[in-house]
Order: C-alpha cells, then sequence, then structure tokens
C-alpha cells in the first residue's frame, strides 16, 4: 500500500488502526438549545440570537427533536439510550463567544453499540453524544490558515446547531474499511432522518485518529488525530499518508508525538497543528443550566417501533431471498432497488440474473416505470431463451423510459431467438476463415474466446446468445 506521497507500507509487517469520529449536523428546525433557525447556506449572521452570540442573561432551553433524532440514531447503531448528562467544555477561541461548548462528557446518551458493514465485518461503536456545533471561521490570506492569514472572519450561523457525535471503536484496519464505515453510517443517518449527510455542506464530518503497530502486537501505538477530512477520497489518502509517516518515524527510530494534524488535501499530506489536548486540558464539569436528560422506555420503545429497516437488515433480506453472496447486496440496497428485486423474485424471476441487471443495467436507481411483474417478465424471457442477453438489456432500457411491456418491446423490434442450427453454421463459417485464430484457442488461449464471440455478435447483429455461442466454440475444440 503506498501513501500519496509515495511511501509504501509493508502491510505484511505493519498493522493500521483507525477509530473515526463522525460529527453529524442533525435535521432540526431550529438549533439545540435556542430558537435561532438551523438552516446551511444563510446570509453570515443572521440565523443567530442572544444565546448564540453568548450574551449575559441567555439561557439554554434543549431541543425535544435532537434528542429524539439521537434516540434514533442511538437504536440504528445498536447502543444503549441512557440517561445522559450535559457538560461545559472550556476553551478559549472565536467560534463560541462564551468560550465554551456545550456538550456530553462521562454521561452521552448513547453508548456501546455497533454497525455491521456490507462484507459482513462488525465495527465497534463506543458512544454518540450531543452537542453544539461551532460557529467558521474564515482565515484571508496565507492560503487559509490562521498563522498565515491577514485577517479573519467569522460566522456565527453555524453556531449552536445541533451536532451527534459518534465516536468509533479503534477496529478499522484499512483506509478501504474505513471508507465503507462512513458510507454506511452516512446511509444509516439518512435512512433514520437524523442527518442529511452532506460532507460538501460541512452537516457530515470526519476526525480520523490513526496509529500503527508491529502485525501480531497487541498494544496500540501512538495516535494523531487529523482532521480537516471532508470526503471520502480525501479521508482515504489521509490515512494512508499518516500511517506511512508514524511508520517512516518509527523505522528511522524516532517516537511518534500524540498530536492534532491538518489534512491538506492539495499537498497530499498532513500538518502538525497542535499537541494533543486531553480531557483535563477542557476542565469539563456539569452544566448548572441544564438538567439531566432522561427520555424513559415509553419514549425510546415508541422511536424503536417508527424506525425503518436498516441498511444492514435490508442487505440480508436481500440475501436471504435471492440466495446470493451478501456483499453483492449492497449496491442495490444502496441503490434503493431492492424492493423492486424483491417483488421480482417473488413474482417468479431469477435471483441472480434479477441483481445482476440491477447492479449492471439500472445504474442511477433509474427504474421510475419499472412494476415488478414487468421486470420478472423480462427476466423470465431472458432466462427461456426467448431473449439473449444483450437483447434483454436493450429491451429493460426501453421498459425504464417507456413502461411497455418487455414482450410488446421485443416484438417491435424484431428480437427473436436464433435458431441453432443457424448459429452452428455462423460459427462454423468463422472458425475456418480464421484459421490461425482458432489454432491459438484450440491450444489453451481463453483470450481469443472474446474475439469469437465478438465476430459471431457483429455477424448476428447481436441477436446470438453469448452463452450459447461460447458453448459451440468450447464443443469444436
Amino acid at each position: 500500500m503506498s501513501d500519496a506521497s509515495g511511501s509504501t507500507i509493508d502491510l505484511e509487517k505493519w498493522e493500521i488502526v483507525v477509530g473515526l469520529e463522525v460529527h453529524a449536523e442533525l435535521s432540526t428546525r431550529t438549533k439545540l438549545f435556542s430558537s435561532a433557525i438551523n438552516q446551511f447556506g444563510g446570509e453570515p449572521n443572521t440565523n443567530i440570537d442572544p444565546l448564540t452570540l453568548g450574551l449575559p442573561g441567555s439561557l439554554p432551553v434543549l431541543n425535544e427533536q435532537a434528542v429524539e433524532l439521537a434516540i434514533r440514531v442511538g437504536l440504528a447503531l445498536n447502543c444503549a439510550v441512557r440517561p445522559s448528562e450535559f457538560s461545559r467544555k472550556n476553551y478559549f477561541y472565536p467560534d463560541l463567544p462564551k468560550d465554551y461548548q456545550i456538550s456530553q462528557f462521562d454521561r452521552p446518551i448513547d453508548a456501546e453499540g455497533h454497525l455491521e458493514l456490507p462484507d459482513g465485518s462488525v465495527i465497534g461503536v463506543e458512544r454518540a453524544h450531543l452537542e453544539e456545533d461551532t460557529g467558521k471561521s474564515t482565515h484571508v490570506g496565507g492560503g487559509g490558515r490562521i498563522h498565515d492569514a491577514g485577517h479573519s472572519t467569522i460566522d456565527y450561523n453555524r453556531a449552536g446547531v445541533p451536532l451527534l457525535e459518534i465516536v468509533g471503536k479503534p477496529d478499522i484496519r484499512s483506509a478501504d474499511q474505513a471508507k465503507a464505515y462512513v458510507s454506511e453510517l452516512r446511509a444509516i443517518l439518512i435512512a433514520v432522518g437524523a442527518s442529511d449527510g452532506k460532507m460538501e455542506e460541512g452537516s457530515m464530518r470526519v476526525d480520523c485518529n490513526v496509529s500503527v503497530r508491529a502485525r501480531g502486537a497487541s498494544e496500540l501505538g501512538t495516535r494523531c488525530e487529523v482532521k480537516n477530512v471532508n470526503s471520502l477520497r480525501s479521508l482515504g489518502r489521509a490515512i494512508e499518508y499518516e500511517a506511512a509517516r508514524q511508520v517512516d518515524l518509527i523505522s528511522a527510530g524516532e517516537d511518534v508525538q500524540q498530536q492534532t494534524r491538518h489534512w491538506n488535501e492539495d499537498e497530499g499530506r498532513t500538518h502538525k497543528l497542535r499537541s494533543k489536548e486531553e480531557a483535563d486540558d477542557y476542565r469539563f464539569f456539569p452544566d448548572p443550566d441544564l438538567v439531566e436528560v432522561d427520555p424513559g422506555e415509553e419514549w425510546i420503545d415508541r422511536v424503536r417501533a417508527a424506525m425503518p429497516v436498516l441498511p444492514a437488515a435490508r442487505r440480508h433480506r436481500l440475501a436471504e431471498a435471492s440466495g446470493v453472496d451478501l456483499a453483492k447486496t449492497a449496491i442495490v440496497v444502496e441503490r434503493g432497488l431492492d424492493e423492486l428485486c424483491l417483488a421480482a423474485i417473488r413474482a417468479g424471476a431469477d435471483p441472480v440474473r434479477t441483481l445482476t441487471h440491477a447492479e449492471h443495467n439500472l445504474s442511477g436507481g433509474r427504474s421510475s416505470n419499472l412494476d415488478p411483474d414487468g421486470f420478472a417478465s423480462l427476466v423470465g424471457m431472458e432466462t427461456g431463451g426467448e431473449l439473449t442477453a444483450t437483447q434483454a438489456k436493450q429491451v429493460l432500457a426501453e421498459m425504464v423510459s417507456s413502461g411497455d411491456s418487455p414482450a410488446d418491446i421485443a416484438q417491435a423490434r424484431g428480437f427473436e431467438a436464433m435458431d441453432n442450427s443457424e448459429l452452428e453454421g455462423i460459427v462454423d463459417e468463422l472458425v475456418a476463415a480464421n484459421p490461425d485464430e482458432w489454432q491459438r484457442f484450440i491450444e489453451g488461449d481463453s483470450k481469443v474466446m472474446g474475439f469469437f464471440v465478438g465476430q459471431v455478435m457483429k455477424a448476428t447483429r447481436g441477436q446470438a446468445d453469448g452463452k450459447v455461442v461460447t458453448k459451440l466454440l468450447n464443443s469444436r475444440r
């Protein structure tokens, strides 16, 4: 594995350990502790009120909808939903003018859960806690970094927006697995209506804690937290670079220092921001203006009863109904085509061909004109030999655009199953016309198969069945 700068990690010698902290802005109408509007994209400093600005005498009032969304996420992540408490996290920075952030510290609302990835692996979730978001600073000049800027501006529209920080356990072992985790978590947040998951708008932000250790070691290495990761591509690149940087340090006999680091997408590298803070640095203490949050079993049960079927359960349901491997259902579920496929399979369609069409021929979720019975009929025509795979693909495309039945479309296009004797004659002619290629095929050059199949498809204007052609060619060896 290579990082962005070209360094290579020997994965037989080293193990990457990653834990992710995902901050999801909750889709509430107002902010976490005030009636100011929670809305992206307004004019700077318009979605504010006295509490947002930290004015003396303003008191927080907890947003009930934010608590319910936190309960939904906790249940979706298999967490225990517990009585929780808000604390003050003290630090001086202009993004929160009252000089502290209201967050949950030692008593989070959700704890000890997990989520399942499309490949069936399970990643632990340590906690998910409610907190308020900060304002947005813009450093003008000097590349956008504060120490080089000529001046800075501050927009408090985002300050006080409800956040749910989801802290994953250090169970992730590769950049690809980290990306799969964030994708799955995003799908869950959207499914339960907790967040829109728009990383490009900052609705979902990821900090990654990266460490390395010798393969087979049980003790975790010194971790560094990487910030400013705003896309899945950046997440993968940041993890690979930071892991390689730490391996290089250890290999040179140096120690990895616990730090908070900044990911620079243009440079493809991380830079030190500061030495990593510990909890003591923030002087947490219970917020005296807010009481304990105890949703109670009745509220939790009511939320649980209204929960939708989640992506992992949908994948399992489709895998069970179709008999295919669990991982092969992921794209179909991601595109929202699993209900269509399930209904088509129940109507008698071959499960494997149904999922193949959904994955390869319905990209972008194009299915608005496609009803399950029509889809099942198309698959039946293909598996029954009335249509070749190529013809079925063309008929399906027209079904999506027109809504017509597969039989009517096939008849209008003149699609008919070719007589095998006619097809055998075409194959024999091509074999005779290409003796050198045929000799290579006989001698075991499998690449020549594609040449002959392509020539048959060209001669029959795509009406030949590729599987039948392959069988005829193999029978002539």
